[in-house]
């Protein structure tokens, strides 16, 4: 008896629950910096790592049940010799992007800075230079905020409850470490994180569901481990108030957090299986691939036409979100042309019609078969993707009066359109547009510019 007795203290112990945190009160720091993030819209995800060394993605080291001590000889490969902070920071705010999301540390469990809490770290290699020290410096240089991602989960150390989890069982450990250490592990880094590096903007977590059951529409929200999270959310808080959390669970965002990310998603769609979530009213960002690879894999070559680029980054913009967008560099350092050119496509793109972009906030109406609508300060945007409609209807529009209509070109003078107001009565109006021209491959979103009161 008594042994099932501790059992099930056992199990409810680490079969925890989400419920029953304390509240959270963001510092004022905080808020601004959410709406420095609404605002800005448009950020750089690097993947960059010992994986990227093998070309097959940064999931190759759980994929192909690579063991830790085989593995590890990646690090004495690792010997960027192209890298450029400056480069890749300037490439980024070509493109239009506001901010940089770098991975310090994946699921491999390599960290890209000078740590003093594992010898398996940049500083280990022939390469023997900080990477996060020179990117996070190169951005503050440059006027870009820099926002660290970094992992919960890890395939290499013996204290993550790699038993429970639901990744890394391939990797060859078999001591069961003490889970105490590694939370303080982690506290350690993020600590180092946010005090070394400068003013950081966000931590943005991943891994925790690698302790939850699988997406699905009816999982529920408990966890096989107790990851303190609440403790680490805190942490980053009292070292840096400022600095928004957000973490890639899948899940409704637990108290603590400050920005709800999707994955490969916008919000309130689930294409990808991953995002059953609820919307929530915190700051919303969508990642995505620039190809179909978030670390450098040498076999895809599928990166996203000016239009799929477009249509992400409105569709995101169009639903209240950021769209963060990943390249996954070269092990020499690169970034490969084709990331590059796809890049200064979309930089060209955002100097054109970047007012319908930066500052706005999601449209009255969500996403259309047509396209979609951002809307700021007297304008609202009509973002027409679709090459198959001649006339939209704007229905329920919120405004009494329309002063001007007009496209938004890069051409300087822009061509009026045609439109119509139909005023139902009781605050019911809908606004009818025709007569514009239709998207094309070089020119993908036909924006139309509505100034109102």
């Amino acid at each position: 008896m008594k042994k099932i007795v501790t059992s099930l203290a056992f199990l409810l112990l680490s079969f925890c629950s989400f419920a029953q945190q304390k509240n959270y009160i963001p510092a004022k720091s905080n808020l601004q910096m959410r709406e420095w993030f609404q605002n800005n819209k448009f950020g750089m995800f690097i993947h960059w790592g010992l994986y990227s060394i093998l070309g097959d993605a940064e999931w190759v080291m759980n994929n192909e049940d690579i063991h830790v001590n085989d593995y590890a000889k990646l690090e004495d490969f690792f010997n960027p010799i192209y890298f450029n902070a400056h480069d890749w920071v300037a490439q980024a705010k070509r493109a239009g992007m506001k901010y940089i999301t770098l991975v310090t540390r994946h699921h491999d469990g390599f960290s890209m800075w000078n740590t003093k809490y594992s010898d398996y770290n940049i500083m280990h290699t022939p390469f023997h230079r900080d990477i996060v020290k020179e990117i996070a410096e190169e951005c503050h240089k440059q006027g870009i905020k820099i926002f660290f991602y970094y992992s919960l989960l890890d395939w290499r150390r013996t204290d993550y409850s790699y038993w429970t989890g639901r990744t890394g069982q391939g990797t060859g450990r078999s001591v069961h470490g003490k889970w105490n250490d590694y939370i303080q592990f982690m506290k350690n880094q993020l600590t180092e994180l946010l005090t070394n590096y400068g003013t950081v903007s966000g931590i943005w977590f991943d891994g925790y569901w690698d302790q939850t059951p699988e997406e699905g529409k009816n999982r529920k929200d408990t966890t096989f481990v107790d990851w303190h999270i609440r403790e680490l959310y805190d942490l980053i808080h009292k070292l840096q108030p400022q600095c928004m959390v957000g973490d890639n669970h899948h899940l409704t965002p637990l108290p603590g957090e400050d920005f709800q990310m999707f994955e490969r998603d916008i919000p309130g769609q689930n294409a990808h299986g991953l995002s059953f979530q609820k919307v929530s009213q915190l700051p919303l960002e969508t990642c995505a691939t620039l190809n179909d690879s978030w670390g450098f894999n040498i076999k895809d070559d599928n990166y996203k036409t000016l239009k799929k680029f477009v249509d992400l980054l409105v569709g995101a913009a169009g639903s209240n979100a950021n769209l963060l967008m990943n390249i996954g560099p070269m092990p020499n350092g690169k970034i490969a042309d084709p990331f590059k050119e796809k890049l200064d496509s979309m930089g060209v793109w955002m100097g054109a019609y970047g007012e319908s972009i930066y500052g706005t906030r999601g449209g009255y109406l969500p996403l259309q078969k047509w396209g979609a609508i951002t809307q700021k300060n007297g304008k609202v945007f009509v973002h027409i993707l679709s090459d198959n409609v001649s006339e939209i209807t704007l229905n329920d529009f919120p405004y009494r009066k329309i002063t001007k209509c007009y496209l938004m070109q890069k051409e300087q003078n822009p061509q009026n359109v045609q439109w119509k107001i139909r005023d139902f009565g009781k605050h019911q109006i809908e606004v009818v547009i025709n007569n514009f021209p239709k998207p094309t491959p070089s020119n993908p979103d036909v924006v139309i510019v509505l100034e109102v009161k």
